[in-house]
């Protein structure tokens, strides 16, 4: 036998096939959700021009440096904007039904030039050539939160879910906030239902969870979750994991998308929530933090690198967002918002049709609107970055899909929708603006006796169509 080795037969490499792009190239605007906000912006505003970035990424700087007055706005913007715009500002904010607290960083995201048309100021600043009637059905607590509560600051409405309120302060406030029977100082408009924090009503609220074995799933909201010092984070936390039946955790806050740098500089607050997220784990339960960006311009490399420091701790966090009149109402701004949070690792989770919130008539829109843009929006990402549109339905019944209504009559703007697993039996409505229905059907709705004509003929359909 012979020992000479096999000879090696060379291969001759296959012919690739070329590849054809069955898409054209994309453009620049395709990839516009990878394009933050970077630098020393801030600069521009005449009060924070000599602000460095470790002063402004202090959250104690931040929050310090809110903006809670016209005059102290005045003051750190100057003569940045239009003529007449000051006083119209004036006049929005004495017709707020909520007190008005805006961090630096907000503020300095602001095109002060143009403020009529920026979707930022549009939340947070009133101005009241903008500002419309109420609809005849709003009223101030349009959830019946407080109607569903067994306990102070404790709304039970799901089967296995239920919203804890610790505490009645935000580091924002919003103009829309669908808790503004409650939520900050009083104002001129409205007299505030308080729930500030107190370990007597919290420990009341954990005995009606552990009573309730049906209850897994807790929010932890207000108010806001950044408001609460790192011992209740902690403590909170605790209470909630140690409860048996207790399987979900959500703590809720509107802080990533108006004070992110308090995740880079306040390590007391984030250590203790890591602590938390971390012990639910170990128990196979799970902890969350769930926020509330609406516009693509809220997010900057500032928000990129707090959400990164969140992602490295294992912290999952979920965005939910209001769809709102001259902030997000169209697909283009809808897309956008999509995909630049999933591009810093947050998940779209709902956008809510705008509650029937007091005195923000004008930032409303219809269902329609939501429906329009969900068909746009599904199909642009992922379906897990993709969210839900709902209403979450007056009276009390709860999220429901926009589109999932009984009976919806555009030229009215009256949608109902059943509840099954929430309110069985019960039919609940929801009630475009106004001003976007057409002149005949304004007129309706300014006559008491035509109002019960429209709700009773929209239920009776609702009625003949439920199942």
């Amino acid at each position: 036998m012979s020992s000479q080795p096999l000879p090696i037969v060379q291969q001759q490499p296959a012919q690739q096939e070329p590849i054809v792009a069955k898409k054209p190239p994309v453009g620049p605007e395709a990839l516009r959700h990878k394009d933050l906000r970077r630098g020393t912006w801030w600069q521009k505003i005449p009060a924070y021009k000599a602000v460095d970035e470790a002063t402004f990424l202090d959250h104690a700087w931040q929050a310090k440096n809110s903006i809670t007055r016209v005059d102290k706005l005045v003051q750190t913007i100057q003569d940045l904007v239009p003529a007449g715009f000051v006083e119209d500002l004036e006049s929005g904010m004495k017709r707020a039904p909520m007190s008005v607290r805006v961090s630096p960083y907000i503020v300095s995201l602001i095109d002060w030039e143009h403020p009529y048309e920026d979707p930022l100021r549009t939340q947070f600043f009133p101005v009241a050539s903008r500002l419309l009637d109420d609809h005849p059905k709003l009223g101030l607590d349009s959830l019946h939160e407080q109607a569903d509560a067994p306990v102070q600051g404790l709304t039970h409405r799901y089967v296995d879910k239920a919203l804890f309120l610790p505490l009645d302060t935000c580091p924002v406030y919003c103009r829309f906030c669908t808790r503004s029977y409650a939520i900050g100082l009083d104002t001129d408009e409205v007299e505030k239902v308080h729930m500030r924090p107190n370990e007597d009503r919290w420990k009341r609220a954990y005995q009606y969870i552990a009573s309730r074995p049906e209850l897994e799933d807790i929010v932890v909201s207000g108010g806001d979750a950044y408001q609460l010092r790192a011992q209740h984070i902690e403590e909170i936390g605790e209470a909630l994991l140690a409860i048996p039946n207790v399987r979900r955790m959500r703590f809720a806050t509107k802080g990533p998308a108006v004070m992110p740098m308090k995740i880079l500089t306040d390590d007391a607050w984030l250590d203790a929530l890591t602590r938390v997220v971390e012990k639910g784990r170990k128990l196979h339960k799970d902890v969350v933090l769930h926020t509330h960006f609406n516009n693509p311009n809220e997010i900057t490399g500032v928000t990129e690198a707090a959400m990164g420091r969140l992602f490295e701790r294992g912290i999952m966090v979920r965005n939910q967002s209001v769809l709102i009149r001259g902030v997000n109402d169209s697909p283009e701004t809808m897309a956008l918002l999509v995909r630049r949070l999933g591009y810093v690792n947050v998940h779209a989770y709902y956008v809510y049709v705008h509650d029937m919130v007091k005195g923000v008539e004008d930032l409303r829109t219809s269902v329609d609107t939501a429906i329009h843009i969900e068909k746009h929006v599904r199909g642009s990402t992922a379906g897990f970055n993709t969210p839900t549109f709902v209403v979450d339905a007056p009276g009390g019944g709860g999220k429901r899909d926009a589109h999932s209504y009984e009976y919806y009559d555009r030229d009215t703007g009256i949608s109902v929708y059943a509840a099954p697993s929430v309110k069985p039996g019960q039919l609940f409505m929801y009630f475009d603006p106004l001003h976007q229905l057409s002149t005949h059907q304004q007129r309706r709705w300014a006559d008491p006796r035509e109002q019960q004509v429209m709700i009773e003929d929209a239920l009776g359909k609702a009625r003949g169509r439920a199942r």
